[in-house]
């Protein structure tokens, strides 16, 4: 598979099929995105993949959780910013409206939108999750080579015929699920990746996501 039609054909799967995912090609995986770019050579990633019985404790645990506290518990960092508005606002909300309107979820349809967000829980059925941390004293620039290693690591699965989603909604309960994965005090959980192989069917997995034109993010200057 080549580059681009790796990146191309990556997307946020949120249905995944009934097939389990070989260790060896999350193996083959992880040791070329090693090789990611980080400042300094710091590469501040550190993660914990879980999959069976485990994953299984994890996510009833996760939801009884968020039946007491919806809306997140002692969370850790803000998964958007105060104030998000303009384009990127408009983009957000773009894409999950998208999204639900694939699965035919009309905005009134509130119990509806809320059952599918929970499916978050269940990891899609994705029968791997690759949960991400690191120390707490690393800042901006060390979150973003996590970002370069996470999107690394998301166009190597395409290479291996696997698929991800990417979940930043786990830190809503950073600090619980820090306690889950016996993450220590001295790190900051991150999010999950939910991985395995897509439902290529479900329309959840196929509506067209809105970008915004390069045009309008990039100057051109001395060309």
């Amino acid at each position: 598979m080549k580059t681009s039609e790796a990146v191309t054909s990556r997307r946020s799967i949120r249905q995944f099929i009934d097939k389990p995912v070989e260790r060896e090609k999350l193996e083959r995986v992880l040791e070329k995105a090693q090789l990611a770019a980080s400042g300094g050579n710091v590469q501040p990633w550190e993660a914990i993949i879980v999959t069976g019985q485990p994953l299984a404790e994890i996510t009833a645990k996760i939801k009884e959780k968020a039946k007491a506290a919806p809306l997140g518990e002692n969370i850790e960092y803000a998964i958007y910013p105060e104030g998000l508005a303009g384009r990127h606002e408009d983009q957000r909300r773009a894409v999950g409206k998208a999204m639900f309107d694939s699965i035919g979820l009309a905005r009134e349809d509130k119990a509806g939108r809320i059952a599918q967000m929970q499916k978050n829980w269940d990891s899609f059925d994705a029968p791997v999750q690759l949960f991400t941390y690191t120390r707490k004293y690393m800042g901006p620039p060390q979150w973003s080579d996590m970002g370069m290693w996470l999107q690394t690591i998301m166009i190597l699965l395409r290479e291996e015929e696997l698929d991800s989603c990417a979940q930043e909604i786990w830190a809503l309960y950073g600090s619980y699920m820090r306690e889950l994965l016996n993450i220590d005090d001295d790190h900051i959980f991150f999010c999950g990746m939910a991985i395995g192989y897509r439902d290529a069917d479900h329309p959840i997995n196929n509506f067209e996501r809105p970008r915004t034109p390069v045009s309008d993010v990039v100057k051109w200057e001395g060309w």
